[in-house]
Formats: C-alpha cells, structure tokens, sequence
C-alpha cells in the first residue's frame, strides 16, 4: 500500500531536479518521515497512509491507448511515454475541481519513543524496509492546488510493468511532472502549488471476456477491444466510478469512449463482442501530500538536524 512517505519521496525527486542536488534516497525519507511523524501529537494526524477523506476528493480519471508496442532506442520510460506502450499509461481527469485536504499540524513534543510506540517503529520500519524490495505496477499523479483549495490535474503517468518501488516512484515522479504530453512540463516555480498521489496497483486479475466482472468501489479496471482492425485499450483507477456516480454500463461506455471509440451507446456491448474485448480488474488505494506538508517535514529536517541511518 502507498503511504505519504512514498508521496514525500516523489517531492523530494522533483525538488532535488530543480535545486540541481542528489536527493534522498527513498529508505532516508520513509526513515525521517517516521521521526517526524512521531514528533507530531497523535491527537492531530492520520495515520501514515489511511487517511480517508482525502480518498473521497481524489479519485483521478485515466486512460490510454494500448497498440503494439514499437521498437525504440529511446530511454524505457520516454519510449513508453510517446509510443503508449500498454506498459506505461497517461492519465486525465474530470475532477478539476475538488477540494484538498488540509495539512496536519506539528506541536513541541519530543517524539521520544516508549517501549510500545518502539516495538510498532520497529514493525513500521521492517515492514518499510520488505516493501521497498518488492515490485509493483504504479501511477504517481500531480495536481495543482488554487489559493480557494480546488486542484487540477497537472501530470499523471504510470506503468503496469512491476517496478523496484525506490526507481519507479523516481522515474515516474519525473516523467510524470515533464513528460505527460497533455501539459507543459512543470516549472520551478509551480512547486508551491503541487499536491502528490502515489497509486500502488495490486491484486490484478486474469484477461476475462466479462466486461461487468467488476466491483465498483473496489476494483481499477484495464480494457482492450477491437474496432475497425484496430486495438484500443484504456484503463480507470479504482475511485473513478464510484466518484462519478456511474453504474458498470455508463463506466464502460466512459472507458470505451477514452479509449477512442466513438459510437452510440446502446452499441457498446456488441462492439465488445465482436472486437473481442478484455477486461482485466484490479485494486489501488490513492495516497496523497502537498507541498505545505511536504515542506513541514522537509524544514523539520533541516531545523532538527536528525540524521538517518541510511
């Protein structure tokens, strides 16, 4: 599962490319966002990376065209970008107005561990520590945020391939802040404004030919049919659906059409047919930070002189 660490460490990618500077690894921030969080009254912060009413503002609407992927000696993630390779996705969204989430609040404490808060820091970090080992297919999101509190898309890409979560948050921090070909790369000076979502894809299912074989609420879904000898494919994360108010039938119609089919809707469940559509179902909970939170752990830092040992 994402947590603000992750979203922490895409921050930190993207500051440390503008400040031309080596930046932390992702085991040096998950290590330092536990000491700040710990620094924190309880009282006053979500846990770490279950914050749900964030989740009810941030579903983001996705979807890409799948083709054949080409031969390239482009950089893998580049290559991707600009072929839509069916590994690696843009997304776009409706949502161009919800509201953020207000940045958690930092007190005096001391952040001295007692013997119980240090045995769940002890689990915390081995937990933290087997997850970055693991592979995972992902999405990492940017998103403006207006002095009244609305945010707009402003770079979402992500991959289906597993990746080494150190390298892909990496990759794909940058590559979705520059590279999302729907948008000006994002300057220096848009930093203040950003907020971060890392969307960590698990629990995908086999290719079934059911395109209702889905949970609402619960599953992303990855759809490929035919439609005059040519292969569309276009996915929705798990929030968007249930966001929009939309049954199974208006979702596929919505992921048919981004995908880049433009018939009638009463037509979409024989083009399904025939174009031997796909659906393959998954799950990913969005975790989210902005810049202000980012920035309060990032001064508590610098201000506290912590060190880490990574």
């Amino acid at each position: 599962m994402a947590t603000q660490a992750h979203c922490a460490f895409c921050f930190e990618v993207l500051s440390a490319s503008f400040e031309r500077r080596k930046p932390r690894n992702l085991s040096q921030v998950e290590e330092l966002w536990e000491q700040y969080q710990a620094s924190i009254d309880p009282k006053e912060v979500v846990e770490d990376g279950v914050d749900d009413d964030e989740d009810e503002d941030d579903a983001e609407m996705t979807d890409a065209d799948i083709e054949e992927p080409p031969t390239s000696a482009r950089p893998a993630a580049i290559s991707r970008l600009l072929n839509r390779d069916p590994s690696a996705v843009s997304s776009s969204s409706s949502l161009q107005s919800s509201r953020s989430t207000t940045s958690s609040r930092r007190n005096d404490s001391s952040g001295t561990d007692t013997p119980a808060s240090s045995t769940t820091s002890l689990r915390s970090r081995l937990s933290s520590r087997a997850d970055r080992l693991e592979e995972y297919p992902l999405f990492v999101t940017w998103n403006t945020i207006s002095r009244s509190g609305y945010k707009s898309l402003r770079g979402c890409i992500g991959t289906f391939e597993a990746q080494g979560l150190e390298s892909g948050l990496r990759s794909y921090a940058l590559t979705s802040a520059f590279e999302d070909v729907r948008f000006n790369p994002i300057p220096a000076s848009l930093l203040s404004q950003l907020s971060n979502h890392v969307t960590l894809l698990t629990n995908f299912s086999q290719p079934t030919k059911d395109p209702l074989d889905w949970t609402l609420g619960t599953h992303g879904i990855r759809i490929s049919f035919s439609y005059h000898t040519r292969r569309f494919g276009a996915t929705y994360l798990p929030d968007v659906a249930k966001e929009q108010g939309w049954t199974k039938d208006e979702t596929l119609v919505s992921l048919m059409r981004k995908a880049g089919w433009n018939g009638s809707s009463r037509d979409w469940q024989k083009v399904w047919r025939e174009g031997k559509g796909e659906l393959v179902r998954y799950e990913g909970k969005a975790i989210a930070l902005t810049y202000d939170e980012w920035k309060a752990w990032r001064d508590w830092v610098e201000e506290s002189g912590v060190k880490t040992k990574s």
